[in-house]
């Protein structure tokens, strides 16, 4: 679309000579524009200028862009470029500034947060009164009001003596004086001069003021230093007992410069160290199966129902501690795990009375997959969460304590963050590692600290600045980067965009690529210098947009690419153990599922690590008779399943327990204890320690018991016996170790951090809709017409507006329409009617680009286009 002649009057009109590429790249910037879609470009430009959505926007702007929209709320309203450029690049012309300036004022106009041609540059009004100086809030500049500003409640007669001290000749009127000594500040060496006669204590008082902030306290009868300054308008009283030093003023000790440090260019991310990527894969691959045993061993430790759902939700802090210490990890690292075992839906709350935590039915899915898949899952569940573990411990607005799996935990910037510092690692040749400050520097100059517009403080380390040293922690542990370098795998799980790799770490990004943080790090093209004469182009300087993110259907073929490559490197699980002589079995390595489960039961995990000792034990042993299995099943199962002879101690050990198990059998009476060998009850009945059981002997093989039966089941194992519990029948009960699940559940859903990007199609419809809505309301209509008032739809009567259609079906015209839908939403829409049959028009639609079908019951009225518009 071509530049008009005129330049524009507002944002509106700005935004009507944009190509449909410009808008939607304005829109896919700042989403919350077309939620919902606009009725046409004045809405457009009205919603732009709100209050909320200037502040996210401003938010998402680099330093340096920043900077630059500072610097036009200082400047004039309008500013030309030059004026910009001097405040940005000060006096000597900065190279750097110079270079990174039209691209900075390019992002700015893209988001139409600047609009008007290179010498009539507007900061949109919300924003200016954002980023202006004010008494309230001061700019992030540091600079004061301007003269006009200062003296705005000054008496003419004292404007008239600041005028004559300054050495200037006396005006008739005070607007004529200000304009004066604004000129005189403005004067580079009549401004010199002026100061050259100060005294030195005095130039020490500007020079305490010129960065910022700009106010002073003085008492009622001033210093001489700070008399002189008074006297001659370099301090301006704004409140009793108040003065400031006016921003000419400072701009001219300054030497033009609206900021103290400028920083064009993005801080490099710094490699700490270099590996051979095969290590680096390999140490990732060696992480992701730690994880995946993990993620097992905690749902295992919860498999007969986990701790309890505190009534405010959560794990209580006991309860996490136990964890802790099951898992053998440090509390902060547990609750990460448990936190990405329920983001992955693999765990939640049984919803029963007694509530308690337990593995959902998806982690029985879960298990069957290829180890490779299941970790893809866990993953991509950790890049998408919004729940982060690191805030567990601390405390939210309200002073309570946040706890794991509990509420407030919700953070929507994490996914952000986590994509935008795996993206900064794929910037770096593969197996560097970067130091985690110059990550850190990065993300605070593509998002500044808000109300600073510079670094974090050290000591109150923003939400960004600790969700990324988060994300390099848990990156690490879930195996997405090893030895802190960014892995084969995870640069495949990142997708094609993601994983995009710079030519040099140390190369400026394009700064437009913070407004979407999962823009690849690219270097950016030399922009050629600005000079004072040079012409900004209004539309065709604009960046490059930012990728769109990955569709579902892409993401699921980035995860299955990752598990192609980490499948080769993780350990293929074993079928076999090494029996000791010691009474333990060694499993060099991960075993298969059966076996795994049935050592569980078996034998007591004794340490773990490269190779997990197992230790047999009479608990142990009839721990698994009691599951069902025979001693001739264990013998068979250790000879089948054991790269070494079967001990002579296990063999002894395993039908030892089994000579002993069942010769007492326990059934409910209340309970009752019978075994063939009234000598073994007589032993029972003689030893003291049985006396809490309250046993009596009903016959010469029977004992009767006051206790229930699982109670006597352990006070008889506590003797060293080894009883069976029997049904009703006299059959031998079985016991196995219950899984508890819980009822089908979904995965938490991750809180979006405002409305969510749009893709390309949403995009191309919304665009056709506003451009359609622009049209009906600003173009003429025929003069035969009568216009409907501003804003509101046309109003013809029924047969007026059947006649209208009627007659555009033959002659072809284009016609404007005011049309209410089903649920009562009105619109206007721009038709061009191809037939009127049975009280419905068929019609293209020029506002959804489509024929469509209407009721002529819900047409409020029609009015003809002008013909030279049609």
């Amino acid at each position: 679309m071509s530049t008009p002649a005129t330049p524009p009057r507002s944002l509106a009109e700005a935004l009507r000579t944009r190509d449909d590429a410009s808008l939607a790249a304005l829109l896919r910037s700042r989403p919350d524009l077309i939620t919902p879609v606009p009725t046409d470009l004045t809405q457009l430009a009205t919603r732009a200028g709100t209050r909320a959505s200037v502040v996210r926007a401003l938010e998402r702007l680099d330093r340096f862009t920043l900077q630059a929209a500072q610097a036009l709320a200082v400047a004039a309203d309008p500013a030309p470029y030059d004026e910009l450029l001097g405040l940005m690049a000060g006096d000597a012309r900065d190279p750097a500034v110079v270079n990174a300036l039209p691209r900075a004022v390019a992002v700015l106009r893209e988001q139409a947060l600047v609009w008007g041609a290179e010498d009539r540059l507007r900061l949109v009004r919300t924003a200016r009164e954002l980023l202006a100086p004010a008494p309230q809030h001061p700019s992030p500049t540091g600079l004061g009001p301007t003269v006009a500003e200062a003296t705005a409640g000054m008496s003419p007669g004292r404007i008239q003596e600041i005028v004559t001290a300054a050495g200037l000749p006396s005006t008739h009127d005070p607007v004529s004086a200000v304009a004066a000594l604004t000129k005189l500040f403005t004067a580079r060496r009549r401004m010199k001069a002026l100061l050259a006669g100060a005294p030195g204590d005095s130039l020490e008082v500007l020079n305490r003021l010129v960065w910022g902030p700009p106010y002073g306290q003085v008492t009622a009868e001033p210093a001489a230093r700070l008399r002189w300054l008074i006297d001659r308008g370099l301090l301006l009283p704004t409140a009793p007992g108040t003065v400031v030093l006016p921003r000419e003023v400072a701009l001219h000790l300054r030497a033009g410069r609206a900021h103290r440090e400028t920083e064009p260019v993005a801080p490099p991310v710094e490699a700490r160290a270099t590996h051979r990527p095969r290590v680096v894969d390999a140490a990732a691959a060696g992480q992701a199966y730690t994880a995946l045993a993990t993620v097992e061993e905690l749902l295992k430790d919860w498999d007969e129902g986990g701790p309890t759902v505190l009534r405010a939700g959560g794990l209580s802090i006991r309860d996490l501690k136990r964890t802790a210490v099951a898992l053998d990890l440090a509390e902060p690292v547990a609750a990460f795990w448990v936190e990405l075992a329920y983001a992955a839906g693999l765990l939640a709350s049984d919803g029963e009375a007694d509530e308690r935590y337990a593995a959902t039915p998806a982690y029985d899915e879960w298990l069957e997959r290829p180890a490779a898949r299941r970790w893809t899952h866990l993953a991509e569940t950790w890049l998408t969460a919004t729940r982060t573990s690191g805030l567990v411990g601390g405390r939210d607005a309200k002073e309570r304590t946040l706890s794991a799996l509990g509420p407030g935990l919700d953070r929507s910037a994490a996914p952000e963050v986590r994509h935008r510092v795996l993206g900064l690692l794929a910037a770096l040749p593969e197996g560097a590692s970067p130091s985690a400050e110059s990550v850190l520097a990065r993300l605070r100059w593509e998002r500044p600290v808000r109300g600073t517009g510079g670094a974090a403080p050290q000591s109150d380390e923003d939400l960004r600045s600790r969700l990324a040293r988060w994300t390099l922690e848990e990156a690490e542990l879930l195996g997405v980067t090893g030895r802190g370098a960014l892995s084969g795998q995870g640069r495949a799980l990142l997708g094609a965009r993601g994983a995009t790799t710079a030519a040099s770490p140390v190369a400026p990004a394009d700064p437009a690529s913070s407004a979407n943080p999962l823009a690849p790090v690219g270097p950016a093209e030399p922009a050629p210098p600005a000079g004072p004469g040079d012409k900004l182009p209004v539309h065709h300087h604009r960046p490059p947009a930012p990728p769109e993110p990955l569709s579902p259907a892409e993401q699921a073929a980035a995860s299955a690419a990752a598990a192609r490559l980490l499948a080769p490197l993780l350990p293929e699980p074993l079928d076999h153990v090494l029996l000791q002589a010691d009474l333990t079995a060694v499993a060099p390595g991960p075993l298969q599922r059966p076996l795994a489960d049935v050592l569980d039961v078996l034998a007591d995990v004794e340490s773990k690590g490269g190779a997990t000792v197992y230790r047999f034990t009479p608990g142990s042993v009839r721990r698994a008779l009691d599951a069902g299995r025979s001693a001739s099943d264990l013998h068979a199962f250790l000879s089948a399943h054991s790269r070494t002879p079967v001990p002579q101690p296990l063999a002894y050990l395993i039908d030892d327990v089994a000579r002993r198990h069942g010769h007492l059998r326990i059934g409910a009476a209340s309970a009752y204890v019978r075994c063939d060998d009234d000598t073994v009850l007589s032993e029972i009945l003689a030893d003291k320690r049985s006396a809490g059981l309250r046993l009596r002997r009903l016959a010469p093989t029977v004992l009767a018991a006051q206790a229930d039966p699982a109670t006597l089941l352990d006070g008889l194992r506590a003797l060293g016996f080894a009883p069976a519990a029997e049904s009703a029948d006299g059959d031998v009960v079985i016991t196995r170790a219950h899984a508890h699940r819980t009822p089908p559940r979904t995965a938490p859903e991750p809180v979006p951090d405002g409305p969510p990007t749009p893709d390309t199609t949403l995009l191309s419809a919304a665009i056709r809709a506003i451009r359609a809505g622009d049209r009906a309301s600003t173009t003429p209509l025929k003069p035969s017409t009568t216009p409907a008032p501003a804003g509101e739809l046309p109003r013809t009567g029924p047969a007026e507006t059947l006649a209208t259609m009627q007659a555009a079906v033959l002659t072809g015209t284009t016609l404007w329409i005011g049309y209410v839908n089903a649920e009562g939403s009105a619109s206007q829409r721009v038709i061009a009617p191809i037939r009127v049959e049975g009280g419905f028009v068929t019609a293209y639609d020029h506002t959804a680009d489509e024929v469509r079908t209407y009721p002529l019951h819900r047409v409020t009225g029609v009015a003809e286009l002008a013909e030279d518009q049609e």
